[in-house]
């Protein structure tokens, strides 16, 4: 009685969000049809029908709890069974200068968007979060930064005001960007997990250049996330020269390392010890491209373009001037490394 109790507010945002996934999958079939390809795959599409429909129409509360749990919920768990179909010959093949090299893009590009930030004139806190979210994993980075720094509400606010409609942006555009690159799909997967803003939308960002994007975007952007420790404990020892209330405050560890996370690494671990059986892995990879795709569609639903006028031109600026210097940083990275 209580499981449908705490189930009957999410039936509304669900089924909308089934009914978007529907519309993607019919139109990637339609693609194949007219086409003999589909150039648009149904994550891609998910998330533009579903931005489509929120421009066009405002959904009351009633629609919110269901969009939300598909937005956070099941694109979380997709990340989980992701970890199904990568083993630790993945990561070891990786070689420890490409896991250096992540860390050091990350510290270079923080370095560089600070820069831009103070230059346009953020104050320090709000560049802080711009350079946290851009260079490392978006909201997330900055709920864990801003009690570390002490930001108030407002720079929250301001500072992730860009992340969703840039965020969805990312993800629709960087698969052309690939394509024109020629690049192939582990050069293209590293492209992706460094640039995209959360690890679950590395999913459809890598999708279009095929499975070993998937695999290789998903290993580089754990790594990215994981450099958020690193980055909270050295902030939390330069945040009192900022000021400003609960400036040496501790950041949750749910922020610092999402449940998602452990989850994708001890299916992982499992995968490698060989102690999932190999009948689960193949419906366990379709179940997370499933949940990934009615995800998507949530994503498209909760883009209000409009948060990006709210966000400020100042902080906008900021983040696409940050974004190019993390995506310039990130080839310089590929093309070194000679990733193939």
């Amino acid at each position: 009685m209580r499981f449908t109790q705490s189930l009957r507010p999410l039936l509304p945002g669900l089924a909308l969000c089934l009914a978007v996934t529907g519309a993607a999958f019919a139109a990637q079939k339609v693609e194949e049809a007219l086409f003999g390809r589909a150039w648009l795959e149904a994550l891609v599409l998910a998330i533009v029908i579903g931005t489509t429909l929120r421009s066009l129409w405002t959904p009351d509360r009633r629609w919110f709890p269901g969009i939300s749990f598909s937005a956070k919920i099941l694109l979380e768990v997709a990340v989980v069974l992701l970890g199904v179909s990568i083993s630790a010959k993945t990561i070891l093949a990786a070689g420890p200068w490409m896991l250096l090299g992540i860390a050091g893009v990350v510290a270079s590009a923080i370095g560089a968007s600070l820069v831009i930030g103070r230059l346009l004139r953020l104050p320090p806190r709000m560049a802080l979060l711009v350079a946290c979210g851009n260079s490392i994993c978006g909201n997330s980075a900055i709920a864990a930064v801003a009690p570390v720094i002490g930001a108030d509400g407002e720079d929250v606010a301001a500072s992730i005001g860009f992340t969703a409609v840039l965020g969805v942006g990312v993800v629709l555009g960087l698969p052309l960007l690939g394509m024109a690159l020629h690049m192939d799909g582990l050069q293209y997967g590293a492209l992706a997990g460094l640039i995209v803003y959360a690890v679950p939308q590395v999913l459809a960002a890598a999708a279009p250049l095929g499975p070993a994007a998937i695999q290789m975007g998903t290993l580089v952007k754990l790594v990215r996330v994981l450099m958020l420790g690193p980055v909270c404990l050295l902030l939390s020892l330069v945040a009192p020269r900022l000021g400003g209330e609960g400036a040496t405050k501790r950041p949750a560890l749910h922020h610092l390392v999402p449940w998602f996370i452990i989850g994708f690494l001890a299916l992982l671990a499992a995968r490698s010890f060989g102690l999932i059986p190999v009948a689960l892995i193949a419906p366990a990879a379709n179940w997370a491209s499933i949940l990934t795709v009615v995800s998507m569609a949530a994503l498209g639903l909760g883009v209000d373009v409009r948060s990006v006028a709210g966000a400020g031109g100042r902080v906008t600026a900021a983040v696409v001037f940050s974004l190019l210097v993390l995506g310039g940083i990130s080839l310089a990275f590929i093309h070194a490394l000679h990733i193939a």
